[in-house]
């Protein structure tokens, strides 16, 4: 435990010591300008880094300075109106250095706070590219140049982030598909080979799954040690406070019924992938390591519990074989997937009980992991 612990804090200064959050101007709009290879996840980034804001309570608008790809355009468009935010586009100009400037002046006039300039991308680095990320650098003066990088490029990565910072100079990175194997070995080396901190990273293909980089819960994950500030995090944005608290009487009270599993589960779901939220409880990440879990038996028990009448979901005991018959039809299931359920719904009753003892008997079952 003592090499763990030594292991452990020598990594989260590799990883960057502390959190490094992203700097906002004094005088607004700040101006955060992303950079990147084609192929990144810059543009979907852009978007999410847009949404964050907007959730923080700010006033954010994208603008489309990849001026060579009309696709770049159409996609930028169509993720502001996702998430209901306004994108700055001028398709007959050529000039992205022009249109940087214009957005900035049309967030001043309509009191957007920040603004986050979607540059274009190569597929390679060549001299076009950077002198074009010079200029608007120059002139649209961002309070932030931040490169993103796909994390599940390993040492590609690192050398990309090495020759931005050199000619261009980054202030941070937003690291890509950290949800993948990759995980830590592409910010360790950034940081290293740059010395630039990682910001904020992306962890799903979700509109919200971008987070703030936390180098201690990164260096957790690497050593299989948990991450349970980030699984309390996804869980608070996830799971309304009144219902949790309702839950928690019916637990209590043994009132847990099929329509409280379906809200659960569906909650669950929308926290990510399942593997990436169990290797965040500590203890359990090497448990699971060589674990599938299985997405669409997620699908099944909502389509079986929706074919259901409210009074089988409050009383499943009173489910017997030709309500069994009726349901499986309803569902496009089998009586046997009707029959696992219930016994899947038995388990996690015993299970509440289990947790409080700290084992997790009968979870792997009901999450359909194989």
């Amino acid at each position: 435990q003592q090499v763990v612990k030594i292991v452990h804090e020598e990594l989260i200064e590799l990883l960057g010591g502390q959190a490094e959050k992203i700097r906002f101007s004094p005088n607004p709009p700040t101006v955060i300008m992303l950079i990147g290879l084609h192929g990144s996840g810059k543009t979907t980034t852009a978007a999410k880094l847009a949404y964050l804001f907007k959730r923080q309570g700010r006033r954010p608008m994208l603008v489309a300075c990849d001026l060579q790809r009309p696709a770049a355009i159409d996609q930028i468009e169509t993720l502001g109106k996702q998430i209901d935010v306004p994108v700055y586009t001028d398709r007959e100009s050529k000039d992205p250095v022009k249109v940087a400037e214009d957005a900035i002046h049309e967030a001043k006039g309509t009191a957007r706070d920040v603004v986050i300039l979607d540059t274009a991308g190569r597929l390679h680095i060549d001299e076009e590219l950077m002198a074009q990320l010079k200029e608007i650098k120059d002139r649209a003066k961002p309070t932030e140049t931040l490169l993103v990088a796909d994390a599940m490029t390993g040492q590609d990565a690192v050398n990309i982030a090495k020759a931005f910072n050199e000619q261009i100079g980054i202030d941070g990175v937003i690291l890509t598909k950290m949800d993948g194997d990759a995980r830590g070995g592409a910010a360790l080396s950034i940081k290293a080979v740059t010395g630039k901190p990682i910001k904020l990273m992306g962890v799903g293909e979700k509109i919200d799954n971008l987070e703030q980089y936390h180098p201690d819960r990164v260096a957790s994950r690497l050593l299989g040690m948990g991450d349970i500030l980030s699984l309390i995090e996804k869980a608070q944005q996830s799971i309304d406070e009144q219902k949790a608290m309702k839950l928690h009487d019916k637990i209590v009270t043994e009132k847990f019924d099929l329509e409280d599993l379906k809200e659960q589960l569906m909650a669950i779901r929308s926290m990510g992938p399942i593997e990436n939220i169990l290797s965040m409880i500590p203890g359990l990440g090497k448990q699971i390591r060589n674990v599938k879990v299985d997405e669409k038996e997620f699908k099944r028990i909502e389509a079986i519990i929706n074919s259901m009448t409210p009074q089988e979901r409050r009383r499943p005991e009173i489910i017997n074989s030709s309500r069994k018959q009726r349901i499986a039809r309803g569902s496009g299931t089998t009586v046997a997937d009707v029959n696992r359920l219930l016994k899947q719904y038995k388990q996690m009753k015993k299970m509440f009980k289990s947790l409080k003892k700290g084992k997790f008997r009968g979870l792997p079952n009901l999450l359909g992991m194989r």
